[in-house]
């Protein structure tokens, strides 16, 4: 199996970097069906096919539970034609996060994630890969930015002490628009989401905002990547005082002033 050159040198220069696989791993990918898992899956296929050391590939689909049902049988043909082993977990999320009044894109994806990743620690693999790329990394800093006043985004790998699991983002050097090319290209058949939120997420309005600004200035968002990166150049305000870090400071302010003033009349 054989894909483009430069799809597999963007897989490698992620895995490389990051450190994502390592011989004899067991990896446990996330599987929605749509265009950015079937590509990662299909990533990882061609690089355990070629790669100069053994690890060992799995499938994983969390059904939601959602009242619309997805025909899965497109996704079970294509881990089938990959010979990657598929398991779809049933769960009773929709009912658990869309049928209350807090935020059910959050809670969806924290009980999706949850499911995951004691499903990869029950079966003992020791990595998780989801189907992340560069532009839900951006995507991420801007919205920590906009509605959680931080300076944030998700790491390529991360270890979870809790279920000894590492995640692992090996799509995080693509672009989303090089996706959609690849899907054109490798001729994937995504499967659609039934999800009510999808194209109305805060998510979605950072897309689009992004979309906006770098429609103006293309050199916008390889800004905010160089702006992720450790080290990139701060220039930050320092932390708001407490009460009482504000109640000495302005007291030391007020006593220094009073010998400002003492001895320039004692001068004069």
């Amino acid at each position: 199996m054989k894909l483009p050159k430069w799809i597999v040198r963007r897989f490698w220069r992620a895995i490389v970097e990051f450190k994502l696989l390592e011989a004899n791993d067991r990896v446990l990918v996330g599987l929605s069906g749509g265009k950015d898992s079937s590509l990662l899956l299909l990533g990882l296929k061609v690089l355990q096919e070629h790669a100069p050391f053994p690890f060992d590939l799995a499938a994983v689909h969390i059904d939601q539970g959602f009242p619309e049902k997805v025909d899965l049988s497109p996704l079970e043909d294509f881990c089938a034609q990959l010979k990657v082993p598929l398991e779809i977990v049933k769960t009773q999320i929709y009912h658990m996060a869309f049928t209350t009044e807090q935020n059910p894109c959050a809670r969806c994806a924290y009980f999706r994630r949850g499911f995951m990743h004691n499903y990869a620690r029950e079966k003992q693999y020791n990595k998780v890969a989801l189907a992340h790329h560069l532009d839900d990394a951006v995507e991420t800093f801007l919205m920590s930015q906009l509605f959680a006043g931080q300076l944030k985004t998700f790491q390529p790998q991360s270890y979870l002490s809790r279920t000894g699991v590492t995640v692992i983002r090996p799509l995080i050097y693509f672009r989303e628009r090089e996706i959609r090319q690849a899907e054109r290209l490798l001729k994937l058949t995504p499967v659609s989401t039934p999800c009510p939120y999808a194209g109305h997420s805060a998510r979605a309005e950072a897309k689009e905002l992004l979309r906006k600004l770098e429609s103006s200035n293309p050199r916008i968002f390889d800004n905010l990547v160089a702006a992720m990166r450790a080290g990139a150049q701060q220039d930050l305000w320092p932390p708001p005082l407490t009460k009482g870090e504000f109640r000495d400071r302005m007291k030391n302010f007020w006593q220094r002033q009073e010998l400002s003033a003492e001895r320039e009349n004692t001068q004069s």
